[in-house]
């Protein structure tokens, strides 16, 4: 049986983070499993707002206290690493064990290259998984060794034990997300042909996860997660291809392109399929 989350942009008209709590709430209330944020410090529109994504998941993990939430995908090489892990393990203590911890390289080369940091793909996939091991390696609570020599335990620890799930971003028919998903706890897969209105192929998205079930050999305890739009009517019948296919998590996508603000809080409101 799938589990059924919410997907919201944190840019343009939904850079509030009051607007965002609030449709958090809301589907927690209306009966939705996750609420995940996206992670972005500058957009496409270069005149629209943004909010900044760690504080509103915090914001919703004080108001909550059921979904599963997390920011899907953090940028994680355009970050401090240790500031991750502080900022993670208060949020997993705030929620109560409930977050999800979302790893990408990030969609756009400017939020790397406006700031003076290297672009280059192949060079934030690498930053990725140094700084996952790293991550992850701060999480435990034991002495650490850092690049300066110095030995480091960062505490507390996750509520969530022996980690906070850590899901990976792929584009598929790019393999590299892909392979260095199945080394983690799930996968959010995305598409080269498929935008937010248009439908990925189920064929498309069964061959990204028989992949990933060959580079791990199962996936059993994994996660499998994808973002589409659907309404309470169509639901079901959409969404029922793909879970015969291997989703487990629909991430129900909203945003400006399906009618804005008011739309998503009627759709939130009518609440998961089944």
């Amino acid at each position: 049986m799938p589990r059924y989350a919410v997907g919201l942009p944190n840019v343009g008209p939904f850079a509030d983070a009051r607007i965002l709590v609030d449709l958090a709430v809301a589907a927690e209330e209306q009966g939705w499993d996750g609420v995940f944020l996206w992670d972005h410090v500058l957009y496409h529109q270069a005149d629209w707002p943004l909010m900044n994504s760690v504080v509103v998941a915090s914001a919703i993990a004080a108001r909550t206290s059921r979904i599963r939430l997390g920011v899907l995908m953090t940028a994680l090489p355009r970050r401090r690493v240790q500031t991750v892990a502080r900022e993670t393990v208060t949020l997993d203590t705030l929620s109560g064990g409930r977050l999800v911890f979302g790893a990408g390289i990030g969609s756009m080369d400017i939020e790397y290259a406006a700031f003076g940091e290297n672009p280059d793909l192949r060079g934030r996939g690498r930053r990725l998984d140094e700084s996952l091991t790293q991550l992850t390696d701060l999480w435990s609570g034991q002495d650490v060794p850092m690049p300066s020599g110095e030995r480091v335990r960062m505490l507390p620890t996750p509520v969530q034990q022996p980690r906070i799930p850590v899901w990976c971003a792929g584009r598929w028919p790019n393999r590299p997300g892909f392979r260095r998903a199945a080394r983690w706890d799930g996968v959010v897969a995305t598409f080269a042909d498929a935008g937010r209105t248009v439908p990925v192929p189920v064929e498309d998205f069964a061959d990204a996860v028989q992949f990933v079930a060959s580079e791990r050999g199962s996936l059993d305890g994994f996660e499998v997660g994808l973002e589409g739009w659907t309404s309470p009517d169509n639901a079901p019948e959409v969404i029922a291809p793909y879970v015969a296919a291997g989703l487990t998590w629909w991430i129900e996508a909203m945003g400006w392109w399906r009618g804005g603000v008011d739309d998503a809080r009627h759709r939130i409101l009518a609440g998961p399929p089944g």
